[in-house]
């Protein structure tokens, strides 16, 4: 089992966890993407590999809060446009994890982010205006749909970084704030829990990493009250250039790393 114990790890190892375990939290609830950086911390105290079974079900416990939070926001035409493309995804991802080491994985992701990120940037720039949410039920936007899903599948399986491209998504549909909360937030919580038979069955799940989370998992709900504390006092703008920034930094963390 290539898992990590509780007793395995120093006191200021602990300390770094338990920031990107808040971080979790603050990321359901307020920016999401911000979890990148728990993904970057969450890489440099453990193996990678290891450190994806570590963080799923801390974040399966930040989007239960998220949901509660934000259940009459969501928008489940868009959810129901992704899923699909989603398990294709999924799948891919677990078959990669069967060959690739953290190397790879990391390369891989971080290449994954930036051109999301560059392609939202883009996007931005040249529009003539902003989309409409419903316009995932058209042709162009069940072909967005479905290539930015198999996408969020295959990286949330591989390092549980579908959040930044699921939120480059989500910006680019034209979302506002808490629509974009509340439809993260049930698209992850129900892909998260599907995950877990997956990362269980290669090894990343066990008893002594479910001990490590037990003891992170206090520090998720003090993120998520923080969050939805500063959801209220940060703009429509300034929201988005938050997800974005946190989606560059993340890439750039796991390509330089």
């Amino acid at each position: 089992m290539n898992t990590m114990t509780l007793w395995h790890i120093s006191g200021w190892e602990f300390a770094a966890l338990a920031l990107a375990a808040l971080l979790v939290g603050f990321s359901k609830t307020a920016v999401s993407g911000a979890n990148t950086v728990s993904l970057a911390i969450f890489a440099a105290v453990l193996p990678a590999r290891a450190s994806t079974g570590v963080l799923l079900p801390l974040l399966i416990a930040g989007d239960v809060l998220a949901v509660a939070t934000y259940r009459r926001h969501a928008h489940w035409p868009t959810l129901w446009r992704l899923f699909p493309a989603v398990a294709v995804g999924v799948v891919i991802g677990t078959l990669f994890l069967v060959w690739a080491d953290d190397g790879v994985v990391r390369t891989s992701i971080g290449a994954i982010l930036l051109l999301m990120a560059g392609v939202t940037l883009w996007r931005r720039r040249t529009a003539d205006g902003t989309d409409d949410p419903d316009a995932v039920t058209t042709r162009a936007g069940r072909a967005k749909a479905g290539s930015y899903g198999v996408l969020g599948g295959f990286t949330t399986m591989v390092a549980n970084a579908g959040g930044p491209v699921m939120s480059m998504y989500l910006l680019s549909a034209g979302f506002r704030k808490l629509g974009f909360l509340g439809t993260s937030a049930f698209f992850f919580l129900i892909v998260n829990v599907s995950k877990v038979p997956f990362s269980a069955g290669l090894g990343l799940i066990d008893g002594n990493s479910l001990l490590l989370d037990a003891a992170l998992a206090v520090f998720v709900v003090p993120g998520a009250f923080i969050g939805r504390w500063a959801v209220d006092r940060i703009n429509q703008r300034l929201f988005e250039q938050l997800v974005i920034a946190a989606t560059i930094i993340g890439g750039l963390q796991l390509l330089l790393r």
